[in-house]
C-alpha cells in the first residue's frame, strides 16, 4: 500500500516539475526564436536600405549601382531583388533568392516550402520628390537560424531530462523520508490491532462458553434473564467475528502466509453453493450457478474459500426475498474470472468508490443488517491481491450488484 503511495507521490512530484520545466523551456524558446527573427529582420532591413540608397531613377528607369551588387552576398547567404512599382522583377543577385511573389503588404516574408528563407521588402523612393520608383527585397537563408534552434532544443531537452533524473533520485529519498513516520505509525497500529484482536479471543470465548452453558441449563431462569443472555451471546458472536476479521487483516498486511497448492476452483465453488443453498431457500432466494469444469488455480484453499464465502454471504444478506443470485465462473486467456451477481439493494456511484474500505457500509445496507462488521469485502480484496488477482464491482441502486474476481489460471501440468 505504502509502496503505491510513494510511487504516486513521486510521479506527481515529477509530473509537476516536468510541467514547470516544459513551460519554462517553451517560453525560453519562443522568446529566443523571436529575438533571432528580429535580429535577422534588422540585418535584412539594413541591407535593403543600403540597396535602396544606392539605386537611382534615370530616364524613367531604375538604375542599380554595380559597386553595391558586387558585395559579397554569397558569403553571408543573402540575396537582393529589385522590382518596378508594378512588382515586376528587374534584377536579382545572390544564392538564397526567395521564390514567393512580392508582397508589398507584408514587409517580412518567410518561405516555408523547400528551403526556408526570410525576406524583407522596402520601397525605393526618389530623394527629391519622394516618389515611389520601385522595391528592393533582401533575403537570407534560415539554415543558421534553424541550426541554432536545434541546438537550443537539444540543450533544453537535455537539461530537462537531467533535471528530472536528478529530481527523481532526490524525490525517492524525500518520499521515503516523508512516508517513514507514517509507515512506522501504521505498523504500530497494525501490531496493536493484531495484539488486541488476539488477546480478545480468549475472554470472548470464555464469555460465549459460559453464556451458552447458562442458556443450555436455563431451568429456573426468568424469561427476562434468558433474553439478556441471548443478547450477550449474540453480541459475543458479533465481537468474535470482528476480532477474527481484524486479526486476519492485520496478519495479511504484515506478511501474507499462504499455503500454496493447486486448487480446483470448480469443486470449491460448487461445494459453497451446496452449503449456502438452504440458507438462500429460507429467504426465498434463487441461487443459480454457471461454472465451467476444471478451473485450476494456485493458492491457499482456506483463503480462497473465505473469499467466496464472504461474497456469497454478502449477496444473500443484501438480496431481498424473491431475489436471485448467480455465480458464474469461466476462464479467459491466462485468468479465471468469477462473477457473483445479485438482485439486491445495490449501491450508488459514490458507494462504489468506498465499497472495499474497512468498516464502511452503505447507509441502506447499514439499516438493512446490523450484524455486518464492514470488513468482509476488505478481506475479499486482500485475499484476491495476495493471490496476484483483483476484484471489481459494478452496481445500480435498487437493481443489484456484480462482483467480479480475477485470479491467475494454473496449467494442468502444474497440478
Amino acid at each position: 500500500m505504502f509502496q503505491e503511495i510513494r510511487h504516486r507521490l513521486l510521479l506527481s512530484y515529477l509530473g509537476v516539475l516536468a510541467t514547470i520545466l516544459s513551460i519554462f523551456a517553451v517560453s525560453v524558446r519562443l522568446i529566443f526564436a523571436q529575438s533571432l527573427i528580429q535580429q535577422l529582420s534588422d540585418k535584412l532591413t539594413a541591407l535593403a536600405q543600403g540597396a535602396a540608397a544606392n539605386s537611382e531613377y534615370e530616364n524613367g528607369k531604375l538604375k542599380i549601382e554595380d559597386d553595391f551588387i558586387s558585395r559579397d552576398l554569397l558569403a553571408r547567404h543573402q540575396a537582393l531583388q529589385w522590382f518596378t512599382p508594378q512588382n515586376q522583377l528587374i534584377y536579382q543577385t545572390g544564392n538564397n533568392i526567395i521564390k514567393l511573389p512580392l508582397s508589398v503588404k507584408e514587409p517580412i516574408q518567410i518561405q516555408k516550402q523547400g528551403k526556408r528563407i526570410i525576406a524583407v521588402t522596402l520601397p525605393i523612393l526618389e530623394n527629391e520628390e519622394r516618389q515611389l520608383i520601385g522595391y528592393v527585397r533582401a533575403s537570407q537563408s534560415l539554415e543558421e537560424y534553424d541550426e541554432t534552434l536545434r541546438k537550443l532544443d537539444f540543450g533544453l531537452g537535455s537539461g530537462i531530462l537531467t533535471a528530472l533524473i536528478l529530481s527523481s533520485l532526490g524525490g525517492i529519498w524525500l518520499t521515503r523520508q516523508a512516508m517513514q513516520p507514517i509507515e512506522e505509525s501504521f505498523a504500530r497500529l497494525k501490531q496493536f490491532t493484531a495484539d488486541a484482536s488476539h488477546e480478545l479471543r480468549s475472554p470472548l470465548m470464555a464469555i460465549k462458553t459460559n453464556t451458552m452453558v447458562a442458556l443450555k441449563y436455563s431451568e429456573g431462569m426468568r424469561e427476562n434473564d434468558r433474553e439478556k443472555f441471548e443478547a450477550i451471546a449474540s453480541a459475543t458472536s458479533q465481537m468474535t467475528r470482528l476480532t477474527e476479521d481484524l486479526l486476519f487483516l492485520a496478519r495479511t498486511d504484515q506478511m501474507p502466509e499462504i499455503n500454496w497448492e493447486c486448487l480446483n476452483l470448480t469443486n470449491i465453488l460448487k461445494e459453497l453453493i451446496q452449503i449456502y443453498t438452504p440458507h438462500a431457500k429460507s429467504k426465498n432466494i434463487k441461487l443459480q450457478e454457471k461454472i465451467s469444469e476444471n478451473l485450476l488455480i494456485t493458492g491457499d484453499a482456506n483463503q480462497i474459500k473465505r473469499l467466496f464465502t464472504n461474497l456469497i454471504d454478502n449477496a444473500i444478506h443484501y438480496t431481498l426475498p424473491d431475489g436471485e443470485i448467480q455465480i458464474i465462473a469461466n476462464s479467459i486467456d491466462e485468468q479465471v474470472y468469477i462473477q457473483v451477481k445479485d438482485t439486491g439493494i445495490g449501491m450508488t456511484s459514490e458507494d462504489l468508490k468506498k465499497v472495499f474500505e474497512r468498516f464502511w457500509r452503505a447507509d441502506q445496507a447499514r439499516s438493512y443488517d446490523q450484524q455486518k462488521t464492514g470488513l468482509g469485502l476488505a478481506i475479499v480484496q486482500a485475499i484476491a491481491q495476495n493471490h496476484q488477482g483483483s476484484i471489481s464491482v459494478s452496481s445500480q441502486l435498487g437493481k443489484g450488484s456484480i462482483f467480479t474476481v480475477y485470479l491467475p489460471k494454473s496449467a494442468e501440468n502444474n497440478c
